[in-house]
């Protein structure tokens, strides 16, 4: 039963070197249209694979800090967690833009993967074996209600989250992690294992989330049209199957545009630290 408490201590995957490891496989995947990878810096001026690389190393002492306080507070509320992990998230930011002189590489990563650690630290402190459906459900318990406190209910927007929210509805990786990562399992864990080799694995699992996810990082650089483009586009390649050379012609295609789908990059690491753990 999802809620029965194992009798001995579960063997505990290290999930902060796990998403440490899955930023850095992230970021080095190639081709990734319109993102840094070792190939191009994709449709960013100010960000290359060096920069990246760096940000994960500042960002990695953080996720451990995180699973630390998930495993501490493990007796406290879930809907209490935030609030109590927020000061480590803004610390960790705070590092990121050290290493990167003021640039945002790792911002929602880290909100996502530092939630992520936090909820294997309680399920660790409750003695329950880590699975893909409890840390998802974890996740959710602690952000229920984001949304609604943070974006529903802002008077006068400031963040780029919360102006696409009062232009479009958008909830971004807040709405993400209340659902549980419901984008995630909907269209990409089902499909994971359709592909053998672990580089194509990631890089249609990528695809997927071009198709499927409404990635507020391309309604910022390109409107709807822009979100539309990149939809369409990813789809049609899943549609009619697709190669290498496929995603190369697709990354100049969104670096001509200036179109980044940073949002999906950052859900592509959580998948690739979720799909560690059993379903």
């Amino acid at each position: 039963m999802a809620g029965t408490v194992c009798s001995e201590h579960p063997v505990s995957t290290d999930i902060a070197a796990l998403a440490a490891e899955a930023l850095r496989r992230e970021v080095w995947l190639t081709p990734k249209p319109g993102l840094v990878d070792s190939a191009n810096n994709g449709s960013h001026s100010d960000m290359d694979l060096p920069l990246f690389l760096r940000s994960i190393d500042a960002i990695t002492p953080w996720l451990h800090q995180f699973f630390t306080l998930g495993q501490q507070d493990f007796l406290q509320p879930s809907q209490g967690m935030l609030m109590r992990i927020r000061p480590t998230g803004l610390a960790c930011e705070q590092a990121m833009f050290g290493a990167t002189q003021g640039i945002n590489t790792h911002k929602g990563g880290i909100f996502s993967l530092g939630l992520l650690c936090t909820a294997a630290g309680r399920l660790i402190g409750q003695r329950r074996l880590l699975t893909r459906n409890r840390l998802c459900a974890e996740v959710a318990a602690m952000t229920q209600g984001l949304v609604e406190r943070e974006l529903q209910h802002c008077c006068q927007p400031v963040s780029a989250g919360e102006r696409l929210f009062v232009a479009h509805g958008m909830t971004g990786a807040r709405g993400e992690v209340q659902s549980g990562f419901l984008t995630l399992r909907r269209h990409v864990f089902p499909y994971w294992y359709q592909e053998s080799h672990s580089e194509r694995r990631s890089l249609n699992a990528l695809l997927r989330l071009m198709a499927y996810n409404p990635d507020t990082n391309l309604v910022a650089r390109g409107g709807l049209s822009g979100l539309h483009f990149v939809q369409d586009y990813a789809r049609r390649l899943l549609n009619t199957g697709w190669q290498t050379e496929d995603l190369q012609q697709m990354d100049n295609a969104l670096i001509a545009r200036h179109l980044s789908p940073g949002g999906s990059a950052d859900l592509l690491a959580i998948a690739i630290v979720l799909m560690a753990f059993p379903q």
